[in-house]
C-alpha cells in the first residue's frame, strides 16, 4: 500500500528510563526501544505520512531527544508544495493523550489492538 509504520511507545514514567545504544552518537539507526519494564502501551500508526525519526539521525543521539534538544519524530515536508499550517512533531515524554490529539488533527489514530514485540 506504500504506507509507513510507526510505533509510539508509552510509559508511566521517564525517570531513569534507558535503552540499548541511546547514547550512540550519531544514532544512525542503532538505538533500541526502552527497556521492556518501562513499556506500558504501544500504539501503531500505519499511514502515508512520512515522519523523520531521531533514531535514524546522522547528527543526533536518542539522548538529545530525552534532553529536549530535538524531537523524537517530526513530519517530513520535503515533498509538500506548501508549508503546512501545523507541522506534526513528537517530543520525548509526551502524554498519550497529547500524542493522540496531535494525530487526530490530521485524521490519524493509533491502533492499540496489534501485538508488538515490545509488550
Amino acid at each position: 500500500m506504500g504506507n509507513y509504520l510507526y510505533e509510539f511507545i508509552f510509559s508511566n514514567t521517564t525517570k531513569d528510563i534507558n535503552g540499548v545504544d541511546w547514547d550512540v552518537f550519531p544514532a544512525s539507526g542503532r538505538p533500541e526501544p526502552p527497556n521492556p519494564h518501562f513499556i506500558k502501551k504501544v500504539g501503531r500508526l500505519e499511514s502515508e505520512l512520512v515522519l523523520e525519526v531521531v533514531q535514524n539521525s546522522t547528527v543526533f543521539s536518542l539522548w538529545d531527544s530525552v534532553d529536549g534538544i530535538i524531537a523524537l519524530a517530526w513530519e517530513n515536508i520535503d515533498d509538500y508544495e506548501t508549508y503546512p499550517e501545523k507541522r506534526l512533531h513528537f517530543k520525548f515524554g509526551e502524554l498519550k493523550s497529547e500524542v493522540e490529539a496531535k494525530l487526530y488533527e490530521k485524521d490519524l489514530v493509533l491502533n492499540y489492538e496489534i501485538k508488538t514485540q515490545h509488550v
